[in-house]
C-alpha cells in the first residue's frame, strides 16, 4: 500500500490561491530595489570611507546600515530570476537557503541599526550626560558587532527551514518551510517578527517621540531669546520634520509586511479558514513584501536629502564635517547643553547658527 501524503495546512486543502500577479509585480519591485540599493549605498560607503580619520558614532552606525542594505540588494537578483521563471529555482538547495537567509538577515540588521541610531539620538538629545561614554568609538563598534551576532542568532534557523522542493515537476525554493514542517516554522516566524520588528519598532517610536518633545521645548525657549524666525529655530523645526519622516517611512516599509505575514502564518495553520479570507491575506502579504525591501534604498536616499552641507560655507578653513557632516541632518544637530540648552553653538570659532 502507498504511504499517505503528509497532511496539508487546513486552508490549502480546499483553497487554490491564484498568485499569477506576483510573477510581474515582484520582479519589477525587486529589480527597482536592487538598482537603487546597490547604487545609492555604494556612494554612501564610498563617501564614508573617504573620511577614515573623521568617523564618529553616527557615521559608524550609518556605514553598518549602508553595508547591510547593500548586501540585502545582492540577494535580490536570485529572487527576481525565480519569479520571472514562475517560481522555478535553478540555483540549487544551498543557494536557496543562503538567499532566503540573506534576505531576512540583512532585513533585520537594517531594522536593528535604525533602532541603534534612534537610541543614540535619544540619549544625545534627551540625556546628553549619559551619552558621553556611549559615544566612544569603541562602545559603538562593540554595539555594531553585537547587532550582527544577535541578528545572526535570530535568523540562522532560516537555514534549517528554507529548502527546495518539487512542485509540478520543477524545483521551488520555499520562503518559509515545506508543508509538513510548516507547523514547526510558525512559532519561530512569530518570534522572529516579535523580536526582530515589533520590539525595535516600539523602541524607535518611544525614542523619537521623546526627541520631538524635547526639541519642541527647546524651540519654545529659542523663540523667546532669538525669535521664531531665527536660523537656529529653523534648524530645530527641520529636525522635527526629519524625525517624523524617518519614523513614518520606517513604519510604512516594515509594519504592513510584518502584520500581514504574521496573520498569514497564523491562518495557514488554522482550521476552517474561508478561502476568500486566505486569498486576501496571502495577496496582501505578497504585495507588502516589496515595501520592506524599499527601506534598503530609502535609508541612503534620506542620507543625501538631509545631509548637512552648511559647514563648508560657514568656515572654509575648517571642514565641519568633522562632527556629523557625513550623516543624516538629525545626527548633526547640536545637542542641548548639559545645563539646559544652547541657543548658539560655536564649532571651532564658527557660529553654527549661521549654518543653513
Amino acid at each position: 500500500s502507498q504511504m499517505p501524503e503528509p497532511p496539508q495546512p487546513a486552508p490549502f486543502r480546499s483553497c487554490s490561491i491564484d498568485e499569477s500577479y506576483k510573477y510581474i509585480f515582484l520582479p519589477i519591485c525587486y529589480s527597482f530595489t536592487f538598482i537603487f540599493s546597490i547604487s545609492l549605498n555604494s556612494v554612501v560607503l564610498y563617501r564614508s570611507f573617504r573620511q577614515t580619520k573623521r568617523w564618529n558614532a553616527s557615521l559608524i552606525y550609518m556605514v553598518n546600515l549602508a553595508s547591510t542594505d547593500f548586501m540585502y540588494g545582492l540577494s535580490l537578483p536570485f529572487l527576481v530570476g525565480s519569479y520571472i521563471m514562475r517560481d522555478r529555482w535553478i540555483f540549487g538547495d544551498f543557494m536557496c537557503r543562503l538567499v532566503r537567509f540573506l534576505f531576512y538577515f540583512n532585513l533585520y540588521c537594517s531594522i536593528f541599526f535604525l533602532t541603534c541610531i534612534s537610541v543614540h539620538r535619544y540619549l544625545g538629545i534627551c540625556h546628553p550626560m549619559k551619552v558621553i561614554t556611549l559615544e566612544s568609538k569603541k562602545a559603538v563598534k562593540c554595539t555594531c558587532v553585537l547587532v550582527w551576532i544577535v541578528v545572526f542568532a535570530l535568523t540562522c534557523p532560516i537555514f534549517r527551514f528554507a529548502q527546495t522542493g518539487v512542485i509540478e515537476e520543477y524545483q521551488n525554493c520555499w520562503d518559509d518551510a515545506i508543508d509538513k514542517e510548516f507547523p514547526d516554522y510558525v512559532p519561530y516566524g512569530i518570534t522572529l517578527h516579535l523580536l526582530g520588528f515589533f520590539v525595535p519598532f516600539s523602541i524607535i517610536a518611544y525614542c523619537y517621540s521623546h526627541v520631538v518633545l524635547t526639541i519642541f521645548r527647546t524651540l519654545r525657549r529659542i523663540s523667546i531669546f532669538l525669535g521664531a524666525q531665527s536660523p537656529y529655530a529653523s534648524r530645530r523645526r527641520k529636525s522635527i520634520r526629519t524625525i517624523i519622516t524617518i519614523t513614518l517611512l520606517f513604519a510604512l516599509c516594515f509594519f504592513p509586511f510584518h502584520v500581514t505575514r504574521t496573520i498569514f502564518l497564523l491562518l495557514k495553520v488554522t482550521k476552517s479558514v474561508p478561502c476568500h479570507t486566505m486569498t486576501t491575506v496571502s495577496m496582501c502579504y505578497k504585495i507588502t513584501r516589496p515595501l520592506a525591501s524599499f527601506n534598503a534604498w530609502l535609508n541612503a536616499l534620506l542620507y543625501f536629502l538631509t545631509k548637512d552641507k552648511g559647514g563648508a560655507q560657514c568656515c572654509k578653513a575648517v571642514n565641519t564635517t568633522t562632527q556629523h557632516g557625513d550623516s543624516w541632518n538629525i545626527y548633526s544637530e547640536a545637542r542641548p547643553a548639559h545645563g539646559g540648552f544652547a541657543a548658539v553653538v560655536t564649532v571651532k570659532g564658527c557660529d553654527s547658527s549661521k549654518l543653513k
